[in-house]
């Protein structure tokens, strides 16, 4: 009998492609994305260097993940996202800001953290406001579960860090019991710094408290 698959964080939509990202799709692809395949993301090969590696999940439009790579040229960047749109925009922003540490991928994070990205490859996880699927009978489609945390400690090295936020309340407090169940990780006093995104602004404007925290991978796992 076959394994029914688990259910997915995220609904596939097609959404509007301006013909500038459908451009940036087909041109720049080859030099930003890498193309879905079995093989293992070899981080040295595909930056063509060795640096701490960063991989934001979501990363939506791609403005705080280019913003990021611009900043810390001496980093690499590294963002999965499922929409087209925002992966066209994303290679836009970072043809016209000369970006070369940062490479993007099409695709589930979970398939990807499973079964393509080595053990201890990364200095940072970053997941910013996740769709945090309010209703009841939706919260198993969210992304932060045992085996997701499983998966992240998987790929951090020790003392890497997960960085995650939202805006929905309930949400945050399902992150916490989650996270508080894996004793691989400990959360530390302080959230590194990061860049505000839209949608954190368009949460804030409506009212919504801003929750972020930050696990370390302990030394002795």
């Amino acid at each position: 009998m076959r394994q029914k698959a688990p259910p997915r964080s995220f609904v596939r939509r097609s959404g509007r492609i301006t013909r500038a990202q459908k451009r940036a799709l087909e041109e720049l692809w080859p030099a930003y994305g890498l193309d879905e395949s079995a093989d293992p993301i070899l981080l040295e090969q595909v930056f063509g260097r060795r640096a701490p590696t960063v991989l934001e999940i979501g990363f939506g439009n791609g403005e705080t993940l280019v913003r990021s790579a611009r900043e810390s040229p001496d980093v690499n960047y590294l963002g999965i996202e499922v929409h087209l749109p925002g992966l066209g925009r994303c290679m836009l922003l970072a043809e016209k800001a000369g970006i070369r540490n940062l490479r993007l991928i099409q695709g589930d994070a979970v398939e990807v953290l499973g079964q393509r990205m080595p053990s201890a490859c990364l200095a940072m996880v970053c997941l910013y406001f996740p769709d945090p699927w309010p209703r009841k009978r939706h919260h198993k489609r969210r992304l932060v579960q045992p085996g997701f945390v499983r998966l992240i400690e998987r790929v951090l090295e020790p003392r890497g860090v997960f960085h995650v936020a939202t805006d929905w309340a309930p949400y945050a407090e399902h992150i916490e019991h989650v996270m508080s169940g894996n004793a691989a990780f400990e959360r530390l006093s302080r959230p590194p710094s990061r860049y505000t995104t839209r949608f954190e602004t368009r949460g804030s404007a409506l009212g919504h408290e801003i929750w972020e925290a930050a696990y370390c991978v302990r030394r002795e796992r």
